[in-house]
């Protein structure tokens, strides 16, 4: 994540702000330019405030959901549409007669919008239910006091349906212990999640299924069987050496899943590093190895997994001690082998258009690069 400036007074803002602690207007994300716009209110429509707004006389008004506090993201005034870019997915969400729900709605629509900022970064296409049969929905669900079953976190055919309750910090650490995962998080889910809409999307519509095999298996295996084998039996031996993450043995689509979310979480840490002026220069690194200069951009068409791969190793233990030093866990427990960069490499090339044809059959979201 970039970090951004008021359009009117220049102050450094953030992703999530509505207003300026500076100028005191009001803030939006604008996910056209992909910038924080200062706003002055002008009969219910918002305008641009200050001489650095650069709008051109555009006028906008806030997302539906800006009234439940939830989301900051702008609309064209003009437009029919009620909702932004990201919200206009939703299919399902909380019942906010339930006092509860409104913060655990709060932090999913946080963890959303930031999956949302990658995206559109990376010109990747979208499509609601009503452009496309399977086109990209979400539901956020509870579960039913009168039922034994519990709402479970998943994709089916561009429905993401993602459990209320994981919103909710102790109970998501008490799942990620129970399941003996090391990491566990909203933003994790969401991207996780939404790499299997876009398997669908870029590799079975885009005709490179065989492609894909060939880096991460055959996804013909039948999936429950995988599954119920990979819960009853645990992890595959030694799955370190080819896998992101233990689930990501399961099956070839989880696999899949779980590199695209890693690529995801990889690119944003590292445009954050970018947006903060890192660079990596360890004192006792006599050879080098651990020294990186975080300038590049991750998301130019130019930049290669190598660069990529690069720069991540020394940033992420460099968090991880960091994370030491203040008495918590490594904030990225993972070890990258050479299967796993190879694996990473090909979504980079997927997302970037080098493989297959989806995102031409498609149409790409027509956005700023970040």
């Amino acid at each position: 994540m970039k970090l951004f400036s008021c359009t009117s007074c220049s102050q450094v803002v953030f992703f999530e702000n509505v207003v300026c602690e500076r100028c005191n207007h009001a803030l939006g994300f604008e996910p056209q330019s992909m910038e924080m716009v200062a706003l002055t209110s002008s009969d219910g429509i918002w305008e641009a405030a200050g001489s650095n707004g650069g709008s051109g006389g555009e006028r906008w008004k806030y997302c539906a959901n800006y009234d439940h506090g939830v989301c900051n993201w702008l609309v064209p005034g003009s437009a029919s549409d009620t909702f932004c870019l990201a919200c206009r997915h939703n299919l399902v969400v909380p019942d906010l007669s339930q006092p509860a729900n409104a913060g655990l709605w709060q932090r999913m629509e946080r963890a959303k919008r930031r999956l949302f900022y990658t995206l559109l970064a990376l010109g990747l296409p979208l499509s609601t239910r009503n452009e496309m049969a399977e086109g990209l929905g979400f539901a956020f669900l509870t579960d039913d006091a009168g039922s034994d079953q519990h709402v479970m976190t998943g994709h089916d055919e561009g429905l993401i349906t993602i459990a209320l309750i994981e919103a909710d910090d102790a109970e998501r650490e008490k799942r990620r212990t129970a399941m003996g995962e090391p990491y566990r998080t909203l933003l994790g889910h969401f991207r996780h999640e939404v790499g299997h809409w876009y398997w669908d999307r870029l590799v079975r519509d885009g005709g490179i299924t065989g492609t894909s095999r060939a880096v991460f298996g055959n996804d013909e295996v039948d999936y429950e069987t995988s599954l119920q084998r990979h819960y009853a039996n645990g992890p595959k031996p030694n799955w370190q050496d080819e896998y992101v993450s233990s689930y990501a043995g399961a099956h070839a689509w989880e696999d899949f899943a779980e590199t695209w979310a890693h690529y995801f979480h990889i690119v944003d840490t590292l445009e954050t590093g970018n947006a903060w002026g890192l660079s990596i220069q360890p004192h006792r690194d006599m050879s080098g190895f651990l020294s990186a200069d975080l300038s590049l951009d991750v998301f130019a068409n130019g930049t290669t997994i190598e660069q990529i791969a690069s720069a991540w190793l020394p940033l992420s233990l460099s968090l991880n001690s960091f994370n030491r030093s203040l008495g918590q866990q490594d904030i990225y427990p993972f070890v990258l082998s050479e299967k796993v960069l190879r694996k990473l490499g090909f979504i980079h090339d997927l997302v970037h258009g080098r493989i297959g044809s989806s995102r031409v059959a498609m149409g790409q979201m027509p956005v700023a690069a970040a």
